[in-house]
């Protein structure tokens, strides 16, 4: 039997929720630090499809989820490094709005909501299939992989 050589750590605890950078934050970012688990992100998503489940009222979930823009969000500037289509999106009160599936070059449907955060998590509430889906990886920069979009084609690849 050959040696085997032991690598380094390639996977371990940075994180503890005694010692966690984040209890004591000296940088207040609204896009980013989110701290939670799994089950809290389905559970947060879940409210978004069942309709506000008694924390968001129905109105205001619906005008959340709503594209605010004059347009799409190409139309606002320069294209940016996330994988975050940017033809064929609106954008409306924490997250992106799919306006037209053809021009944001994913399978999807009209008035899907949805966001991703910069290591390719990703999360997605579609209104025509009542259907709410998370994905977690830890990818950076998101842009590195088109996993979003081979999510959503896998998805609806199963759903018709």
């Amino acid at each position: 039997m050959g040696k085997i050589e032991k690598g380094g750590d390639t996977l371990r605890l940075i994180d503890g929720a005694d010692k966690s950078p984040f209890l004591e934050a000296t940088l207040l970012s609204g896009g980013g630090g989110l701290v939670g688990t799994i089950d809290d992100y389905l559970k947060f998503t879940e409210m978004l499809r069942t309709g506000g489940a008694g924390i968001i009222g129905p109105k205001t979930l619906d005008f959340m989820m709503r594209n605010h823009l004059p347009g799409e969000i190409a139309s606002m500037g320069p294209q940016s490094f996330a994988e975050q289509p940017m033809e064929g999106m609106g954008f409306g009160i924490g997250g992106a709005v799919l306006l037209n599936p053809g021009r944001a070059r994913a399978p999807g449907s009209m008035g899907d909501f949805s966001w991703g955060g910069m290591a390719s998590t990703f999360f997605w509430i579609d209104p025509v299939f009542d259907l709410s889906v998370i994905f977690f990886t830890q990818l950076i920069p998101s842009s590195a992989y088109p996993a979003r979009a081979q999510l959503k084609a896998l998805v609806h690849g199963a759903l018709t």
